[in-house]
């Protein structure tokens, strides 16, 4: 057994070297989140299972604090209001659960964030439609299978794995980064 988790801490080691070329994206995404929410945007992310999860730490993040104690800014996980994906879910089907949320609230220049490490994730796609067709910035974070979401999104953090574990302990250090870069960009 020893051998088998020495493999995953050595995965996951190669995956936290290799995000070292992504920090071009993510600095690019990070002034692209800061800009419009200086620009009094809003930002919503959301995700499936362990991405809900993730949408909700950043969220919270972003919404609390990070580093700083500094002024709040609005972020807003959809997976966090359980009657609304429940309630969508039953009545529309689970695919629309976080489009039909956005559809009520998002506006041109809000930041959408769609987290799915497959990339493929029917939901999170649809959602990202709406987003682009209100004139939103999309960012999406996924595995190395991350069409079509990579592809339909303007900024694009994709880890090079298909182990979703290795995928979401990325992902959580790609929003962490972009957390970080956002404070040090709104509050330094």
């Amino acid at each position: 057994m020893s051998k088998t988790l020495e493999e995953q801490i050595r995965d996951g080691i190669k995956l936290r070297e290799a995000a070292l070329a992504d920090i071009p994206r993510i600095e690019a995404t990070a002034r692209t989140i800061a800009q419009a929410l200086r620009q009094g945007r809003f930002l919503y992310v959301f995700g499936n299972g362990g991405s809900a999860a993730d949408a909700q730490h950043l969220a919270a993040e972003l919404s609390g604090k990070f580093y700083k104690d500094r002024e709040p800014l609005p972020a807003f996980a959809l997976t966090a209001n359980s009657s609304a994906v429940t309630a969508i879910g039953n009545d529309f089907g689970y695919e629309h659960t976080f489009s039909r949320q956005l559809k009520g609230c998002v506006r041109a220049g809000d930041i959408v964030i769609g987290i799915s490490t497959s990339g493929t994730s029917k939901n999170v796609v649809e959602a990202m439609e709406v987003a682009k067709k209100a004139g939103a910035k999309t960012v999406a974070l996924c595995g190395r299978k991350g069409k079509p979401l990579a592809q339909m999104s303007e900024h694009a953090l994709t880890v090079e794995s298909d182990d979703v574990a290795r995928i979401q302990e990325i992902h959580e250090m790609y929003y962490h980064l972009l957390c970080f870069a956002v404070e040090k960009e709104l509050f330094d």
